[in-house]
């Protein structure tokens, strides 16, 4: 069993830190003047405005920001400012028996998601694909914040993910698989193949969704994947959106998916509502899970925190 961080409560503490690209300084202040009227406090790392290019300080700064708030006892959850690129540059640089000690809530998507699955895989963590902090704004819909304190703040389960009203889950290939959860964003996961950080996808559902490629890409990535063995290692796949991607040579998503993900053989559903989308359902890596392509559910079968 994967280990719980403790649950996030009113009035806790936030860890706010940049670990990819850059974010202005205005949109970040703004985004915590939203958690504190929430009630909650927050803790700045050190080098959360930093920019150096398209990278928020180097590898080993924001790599130390990331410890420092894990090594902090008084913060609970630790918020990603954005995603972008770069995240995996502080891999090499964490101190996973540390982060082993000290469990909790970390959540992002986006570039964020290879941090996330190989803390599940090092230090045998839950996380979260879920917002970050450019999402606390009065904008976001209400159905993030739903899914984002039903996972972290409560003890539900088991736990439905259904999409929005009228948004609807679609089960492509039949059959019912229960296993840890793992994935998120595409392109960060075709990036990290060949390192020690790639992600272990055997005996688990696979959970993949991509934004502002061309399908002739989106293809490119998959195809690596399964070149790599990933399909074949997991137990069943789910795809989010792909999110403002074009079409190439006539070919669409959609055609992606009948004709490249279909033939896999493997337990389908498509059409989750995360990530990039506007609608953004809380994926905890590494909790158990049923995905059920006959009756069209998806289900965390385990609190995903703890008390």
């Amino acid at each position: 069993m994967a280990t719980r961080p403790p649950i996030l409560q009113p009035g806790d503490t936030i860890g706010i830190v940049t670990l990819g690209s850059p974010l202005e300084a205005s949109v970040i202040d703004a985004r915590i003047s939203t958690l504190l009227d929430m009630g909650f406090t927050v803790v700045l790392g050190q080098f959360v405005y930093a920019q150096n290019g398209f990278l928020a300080g180097t590898d080993q700064e924001r790599a130390a920001d990331l410890m420092a708030m894990f090594e902090n006892d008084q913060v609970k959850l630790i918020l990603a400012t954005r995603g972008g690129v770069g995240v995996a540059g502080i891999l090499p640089y964490l101190d996973y028996e540390s982060i082993r000690r000290h469990p909790k809530i970390i959540t992002g998507y986006s570039d964020m998601t290879i941090l996330l699955n190989v803390l599940y895989q090092y230090t045998n963590l839950i996380t979260f694909q879920s917002l970050m902090l450019i999402d606390f704004q009065l904008e976001t819909p209400p159905y993030n914040f739903d899914q984002f304190f039903t996972a972290t703040s409560t003890l539900l389960s088991p736990r439905l993910i259904s999409n929005p009203p009228d948004i609807p889950l679609v089960s492509r290939v039949p059959g019912s698989v229960t296993g840890p959860i793992v994935g998120g964003n595409l392109a960060s996961f075709v990036d990290n193949l060949g390192t020690p950080f790639e992600i272990d996808t055997r005996n688990k559902i696979l959970f993949l969704e991509e934004t502002h490629e061309p399908i002739n890409k989106v293809y490119r990535y998959m195809n690596h994947l399964k070149l790599a063995g990933k399909f074949a290692d997991c137990i069943g796949i789910i795809l989010g959106e792909c999110t403002n991607c074009q079409l190439a040579y006539g070919k669409s998503y959609e055609d992606l998916i009948n004709e490249f993900v279909v033939p896999l053989g493997k337990p389908l559903m498509t059409n989750l509502m995360t990530a990039h989308g506007t609608y953004k359902a809380a994926i905890p890596i590494g909790a158990i899970a049923n995905l059920n392509t006959i009756n069209n559910t998806l289900t965390i079968l385990e609190p995903t925190v703890s008390v």
